[in-house]
């Protein structure tokens, strides 16, 4: 029996970008019809399609679909969860991890959902800064938390494999509301997230 790989992806979406991915190779010098490369131009647009699945979510959505009521009022922090996203200045990728926390005030949400969360605004076309606001505001708007606070840090590969060519850097953005603001809650934040409590 031979194998076959299920997958669904929009047929119009995948055709159009195997075009241009085709012509991509032909482009910069390659050989789009040899064997190696033949099926290279599809992998490329199924790859695209799922790296970028970001603009068919809904992060309000998400965190909706797990809101409890509860009167835990402590902070509640998600820290080291993966992400994967595309710089869009030349749509190469950036990797790293968020941490985020919120203070619930009546609500809370599935854990599992605030890394739903950065999924959603990190599987698109992106810069780090935007990204970090973009998970905060979407926390804020629908849990309506005493304050939220997010930090990413990440390698970015068009620093590392192009331009200054820097191996090591990392890049760490942050982003604080309500309680956060507060210089106590956020040191707060911050020392836990660089701890190591296993």
């Amino acid at each position: 029996m031979a194998y076959k790989k299920i997958e669904h992806y929009d047929e119009h979406i995948t055709t159009d970008l195997s075009g241009n991915y085709k012509s991509i190779i032909d482009l910069i010098g390659e050989d789009a019809q040899r064997e190696g490369l033949l099926k290279t131009p599809e992998r490329v647009a199924k790859a695209m399609q799922y790296i970028t699945q970001g603009y068919e979510m809904d992060a309000r959505s998400i965190l909706n679909s797990a809101k409890f009521h509860e009167s835990y009022s402590e902070m509640v922090i998600v820290k080291d969860i993966e992400l994967y996203s595309l710089c869009e200045h030349h749509m190469l990728p950036f990797f790293g991890k968020a941490h985020v926390a919120y203070i619930p005030n009546g609500y809370i949400t599935g854990l599992s959902k605030i890394a739903r969360v950065v999924d959603c605004f990190a599987r698109r076309l992106q810069v780090q800064e935007r990204l970090t606001h973009q998970i905060l505001d979407a926390i804020q708007e629908a849990l309506n938390p005493l304050g939220v606070a997010v930090v990413i840090e990440a390698q970015h590969l068009c620093m590392m494999m192009r331009g200054v060519q820097k191996q090591n850097s990392v890049t760490t953005t942050s982003a604080f509301s309500g309680a956060f603001e507060k210089n106590e809650t956020r040191s707060e934040f911050l020392r836990l997230i660089a701890a190591d409590l296993k």
